[in-house]
């Protein structure tokens, strides 16, 4: 039986189609705490808008389970006297794929929409003809005039942009649209939350339903609530790649494909005993899932839990999906089931104080 019922799929819609960048992810964190307000005890928000439900408050034994609220977006850097805007990252944003993409700019006065030009092939030759989009060239515009017109649209330097691509489903198999990374993540979690509640599951710990901030610029909301919180325990949900799509190196990334189950990743911040517990966890539960190895980081939130304050167990447990940061990123729809289904089972399997270590 399917867990995201209508009432799910609806939040989901609404949460991802809202732009929520680094930095200025309170919008989106406001949606995602009227969803789970039901589904706990209380809920609260850090200084830097990281947000979280909290299950049977004022244990001493504390578990986390977390994604990240952010998306990947541009800042206004320049503007030319032409009305032509320039940008920086804010995050890991893809100047690639920026050429053609419509853009909203979050203004004081509302959004200003835009698009990233670029040159016509007919006008591109020689030298010229090949070439790429780079941090030097991408520009967006406005259809203003000159730079005062855009001044008086209210966009000015610092101004943040996303892209205004909406979630769709592909196939009635695949989630499609931007911001898939992190938003299943958050989403995921929040369902725990609720199915925690409908199934009237007492948990013998107190459980922190964390969202995120900032992750995309260097896992520092992850970091502030680490230490705010003081885990036990943690687990992260993050997205991680499909490598079965054309030209991705699987003996340089793994293998990794979508619709065969979450990933499970080993990785010096990864507490193999935990790991264990989630292995065992869907192998008795059946729940599919694949394994991946991370070199030194996993580049994720698990990292700034694991080593905050004198060391807390974490574990990763990471979605499939195709073409990470861009507007046409993909999940499987089992996938996100199966993840959380596999989260909601391995904290049922959690002890009072239990304990993480080794020997």
């Amino acid at each position: 039986m399917a867990i995201i019922g209508k009432k799910s799929s609806a939040f989901l819609t609404k949460y991802i189609n809202n732009a929520s960048p680094t930095g200025f992810e309170a919008e989106g964190q406001k949606l995602w705490v009227d969803y789970i307000k039901p589904y706990v005890d209380e809920w609260k928000l850090d200084n830097y808008g990281t947000a979280y439900g909290i299950i049977n408050p004022g244990k001493d034994y504390k578990v986390v389970i977390e994604g990240h609220a952010d998306e990947i977006s541009w800042f206004v850097n320049y503007i030319t006297k032409d009305g032509f805007i320039h940008v920086i990252r804010n995050g890991g944003s893809d100047h690639i794929i920026a050429p053609s993409k419509r853009v909203n700019i979050h203004t004081k006065k509302g959004i200003v929409r835009g698009v990233f030009g670029w040159p016509a092939i007919h006008t591109r030759r020689g030298k010229d003809l090949n070439n790429a989009p780079s941090m030097d060239n991408i520009f967006i515009d406005v259809g203003a005039k000159d730079k005062d017109e855009v001044l008086d649209m209210g966009v000015h330097v610092g101004c943040v942009i996303t892209y205004g691509s909406e979630l769709e489903i592909l196939n009635d198999r695949y989630y499609l649209g931007r911001a898939l990374d992190n938003r299943l993540g958050g989403f995921a979690v929040a369902e725990v939350a609720r199915l925690l509640h409908e199934k009237k599951k007492k948990l013998p710990y107190t459980l922190y339903v964390v969202n995120a901030v900032q992750e995309e610029i260097g896992l520092r909301g992850a970091q502030m609530i680490a230490h705010r919180l003081k885990p036990d325990v943690a687990i992260v949900t993050d997205v991680t790649h499909d490598t079965n799509t054309p030209m991705i190196s699987q003996k340089k990334h793994g293998d990794t494909k979508c619709g065969e189950g979450p990933s499970l990743t080993y990785a010096p911040a990864v507490h193999n005993l935990l790991l264990d517990l989630i292995i065992k966890t869907a192998e008795s539960k059946k729940i599919p899932f694949q394994r991946s190895a991370s070199s030194r980081a996993t580049g994720t939130d698990t990292d700034a839990f694991a080593y905050s304050n004198e060391g807390v167990p974490s574990a990763l447990i990471s979605l499939p999906l195709r073409y990470m940061h861009t507007t046409v990123e993909m999940a499987h729809k089992e996938d996100l089931e199966n993840l959380i289904k596999l989260i909601y089972e391995s904290i049922l399997k959690i002890k009072a104080n239990q304990s993480f270590k080794y020997f």
